[in-house]
């Protein structure tokens, strides 16, 4: 069965419809943004009878109900109904409304962005000369053109009588001239003859002119609304479900929006503020909530299911996807919310116990959504050490394995179920803790932040207790006091750079050869040679370390201080591997496979590859 229709409608019945209120926009429809340049460019396609593209209606009163609102610029009273929303076309719609129904200037922007106001008018005569394109002009609130800020007037057409005198005609009266045309007849008859060949050419194409259609009809699904709308809609910014869900919920007088971001005009402090007394949760967005509670909704929907007797595929799936947030009841939502808020509270406090204390060290935001709805359902029962133990194994398999990337959604829901199911009544582990591997020499490709096994590792040293060359103090416990704590090289980089041979940027910056320090320990290392760095920082009067003090101290950065001490970058490298990975393979629990032999430390160009001596000296 066909789900649209297909015809044509003349652009003045359209914009009839639009100023009664019958044709309104859905309100996840964003605000009317076109500026001079596109609205005039727009008339003169119109002038000439040029194609401006489909308009696609959605006609009300099926499953699919949204919030609406009018087209802007036009005023209606509360108890209009729209017959048909806009899904496509709302920009061309808008403007075409705005500059031909509306007596009144229109708010839009120039070329340099500013916000201005425009009345628009047609210059008579340069149309008729074949002039179109140039003969559409836009004229500030005033109906006037100025120049040397407004000090000289270039045409004053503020008046039906400058109007005439100027020969420019109003596109306001474009759909109905005939008050215009009375009185040019009593002002300046002599233009009738000019003005009659111009009605003809002009006037009558806007008066004619006729825009495809394509209607969905009302018995689309709301999901399929949403999907056309964002498959036409390419021009715009991408529709997030946020909006979609909004649109939705506001029809049942419940505005999500504030309930997320607040309202200082209802006095609503919005959970996006609640969340954001956590660091780690400012990178939460308002889709990865729903999603959050998409998931504790299917989640139950499941179980109930299965205590119904329903298995496989007869039970309802744990879903994180699109068409199951679009779904969710809005008093679903109402329900789950404030539980959830908590949940996430929860997840916070995890994080930090992984000494995870802001987005910088956040391996993955996508994780912290089964996390919450973990934490929503196990409440305060998550500190027991055997239910800890299980979700922080969960947690870093995720992050080292690198599993939490990309598109997710399916990841997610099998987490919350397998993980609740783990921790609850199997010893079954949940694939993400089954799947996980970690290749040895993955730490020689670990260089910067954009990994989450980079960050995981940071993260994992500070969890261990790593204590600051400088403070002495843990790295952990000074990150929490606001000391700049950062991943810093331990042989630094204009030393690797002057070693002979050369130590490849590649294994230099390395997270092998990196580990979290403070700011002030890093600017004393400088560049120099650890063995002489070590000493300089055992020596000063603030830090007063003996050797055996701190190799203590290097020990819980998984350095060999005999190794550094004897700046041997690739024992040091090799040393440091082994250990990184068995600090890796305690939280992920399982076995990683002994590294392979490594042959990356070496310079690397398009010449060949010099590889580094088993000792590189102090003296490079």
């Amino acid at each position: 069965m066909a789900t649209f229709d297909s015809t044509k409608r003349s652009l003045a019945d359209l914009i009839k419809d639009i100023t009664l209120g019958k044709i309104q926009l859905p309100d996840f429809q964003r605000g009317w943004v076109w500026d001079d340049e596109h609205i005039r460019s727009l008339l003169v396609s119109v002038a000439r009878s040029f194609p401006i593209g489909a308009v696609m209606l959605l006609e009300t009163g099926g499953e699919a109900k949204f919030q609406i609102r009018p087209v802007e610029g036009i005023s209606l009273d509360a108890s209009v109904i729209a017959e048909r929303l806009i899904l496509d076309g709302q920009q061309r719609l808008t403007s075409l409304t705005q500059v031909l129904a509306l007596q009144k200037p229109v708010d839009t922007t120039d070329d340099k962005k500013r916000e201005v106001k425009r009345v628009y008018y047609i210059d008579i005569q340069k149309a008729l000369d074949g002039q179109i394109e140039e003969a559409f002009i836009g004229v500030d609130e005033n109906r006037k053109i100025t120049k040397n800020f407004g000090r000289d007037v270039v045409l004053d057409l503020s008046t039906r009588d400058l109007e005439y005198a100027n020969f420019h005609f109003p596109c306001s009266d474009l759909l109905s001239d005939s008050d215009w045309l009375s009185g040019l007849f009593s002002h300046s008859p002599h233009k009738m003859a000019a003005f009659f060949e111009f009605q003809k050419n002009v006037i009558k194409t806007f008066g004619n002119y006729q825009l495809p259609i394509i209607e969905l009809r009302k018995d689309n699904g709301k999901l399929a609304v949403c999907l056309v709308f964002e498959k036409v809609n390419t021009g715009g910014v991408p529709l997030s479900v946020f909006e979609l869900v909004t649109a939705t919920y506001a029809a049942e007088g419940f505005n999500l929006r504030d309930d997320w971001y607040g309202s200082a005009l209802h006095k609503i402090s919005g959970r996006r503020k609640k969340l954001d007394k956590e660091a780690t949760l400012k990178s939460i967005q308002a889709t990865d909530f729903l999603q959050a509670v998409t998931l504790l909704h299917t989640l139950q929907m499941h179980q109930d299911d299965l205590s119904a007797g329903k298995t496989g595929k007869q039970a309802s799936a744990v879903s994180a996807k699109r068409e199951a947030i679009l779904n969710v009841p809005r008093l679903t939502y109402e329900m789950w919310a404030d539980q959830l808020a908590d949940g996430f509270l929860l997840a916070a406090k995890f994080l930090r116990k992984q000494c995870i204390f802001g987005v910088k060290d956040l391996p993955y935001r996508t994780q912290v959504i089964p996390l919450a709805c973990l934490l929503t359902k196990l409440k305060e029962r998550w500190l027991e050490p055997k239910i800890y133990e299980k979700l922080s194994r969960w947690y870093w398999c995720g992050v080292l394995g690198e599993l939490y990337g990309g598109a997710v959604e399916t990841r997610i829901a099998n987490d919350l179920d397998e993980v609740l199911n783990w921790i609850e009544n199997s010893d079954s582990e949940p694939r993400t803790v089954a799947d996980a591997g970690f290749r040895p020499n993955r730490l020689d490709t670990l260089r910067t932040r954009n990994s989450a096994a980079y960050k995981g590792v940071h993260v994992l040293m500070m969890r261990e207790g790593s204590r600051d060359f400088f403070w002495k103090e843990t790295v952990g416990k000074l990150d929490i006091e606001d000391v700049a704590i950062d991943i810093h090289h331990i042989f630094p980089k204009d030393w690797c750079e002057k070693a002979t041979p050369r130590i490849s940027p590649r294994i230099c910056d390395s997270i092998l050869n990196k580990t979290p320090i403070s700011y002030k320990a890093n600017r004393m290392i400088g560049g120099k040679a650890p063995s002489l760095y070590l000493e300089m920082l055992q020596k000063h009067k603030q830090v007063g370390l003996s050797d055996a003090e701190m190799d203590d101290i290097l020990r819980t950065h998984y350095i060999d201080p005999a190794l550094l001490r004897a700046d041997n970058f690739q024992g040091f490298i090799e040393a440091r591997k082994l250990s990184l990975l068995s600090l890796i393979e305690s939280a992920m629990g399982k076995q990683i496979l002994p590294p392979e032999t490594d042959s990356a430390i070496g310079e690397d160009d398009e010449e060949g590859d010099e590889w580094v001596a088993a000792s590189v000296g102090s003296t490079a």
